[in-house]
């Protein structure tokens, strides 16, 4: 996303280039594929962004790793340094803790995106994530602090999948509504990596101020047994 915003505001094109994807078995492939990338970024003004970018660019002294590895890495720093000084470079990993000390030099900024704790911009994006869709929630201030309580834990990345896994599911069921309970069902599955525990959903989505009713309505399960799975605690 801050490469696309950056893209946007210098009107320069961007060129994305999914690292791991580009990794090879073939002794030798891996560097020649790096090459080809900066050949290709280089023949014109524009924004080269390298995603993923531990598949390459990880310690030369990781005991793990061949020496394939360092020839990769010297690669890479010989072609970032001849970059041509008209164009960005920008990389993005999610494993800082990998990366070769030689490639931090290279980098004139460094920006950490961790996560957000200002109430007011965690509803910023939940809002922009949610536009065109009708909810029944976002006025109601008990059920929107749960929500910023819930996604306080989570990266912005994270909490624009989340939404869009909410929407998907209101689509796919053809709600006319977004309602509370499906954005929490769908926190509660990210959180849990698809893997639904009946049980642990409705005591989550008990806890965020859902009543008993709505989830039976929304589980579409009888209200005895939301009763009875809360009583059992």
């Amino acid at each position: 996303s801050i490469a696309k915003y950056i893209s946007y505001k210098t009107q320069l094109p961007l060129v994305t280039a999914r690292l791991d994807t580009i990794v090879s078995s073939l002794l030798g492939n891996t560097a020649k594929n790096i090459r080809r990338i900066f050949e290709f970024a280089d023949q014109k003004p524009c924004i080269l962004f390298l995603d993923e970018f531990d598949a390459i660019a990880k310690a030369r002294d990781d005991h793990y790793e061949m020496g394939e590895l360092k020839r990769v890495i010297n690669s890479l720093l010989q072609n970032i340094d001849i970059f041509a000084k008209n164009n960005v470079l920008i990389a993005a990993t999610n494993h800082n803790e990998l990366l070769d000390k030689a490639i931090w030099r290279r980098f004139n900024s460094i920006v950490e995106v961790g996560l957000i704790q200002n109430d007011q911009e965690i509803m910023e994006l939940v809002q922009l994530y949610l536009k065109g869709f009708k909810t029944d929630f976002l006025e109601d201030k008990k059920k929107t602090d749960s929500l910023i309580s819930e996604f306080k834990k989570h990266s912005p990345s994270d909490i624009k999948t989340i939404c869009h896994n909410a929407i998907a599911s209101q689509i796919i069921n053809d709600e006319e509504n977004l309602t509370m309970e499906v954005l929490l069902e769908s926190i509660y599955g990210f959180d849990n990596h698809g893997k639904y525990d009946n049980e642990g959903l409705i005591r989550f989505l008990n806890e965020n101020h859902i009543t008993q009713t709505e989830i039976s309505e929304s589980l579409n399960i009888s209200l005895r047994q939301v009763k009875n799975i809360l009583n059992n605690r």
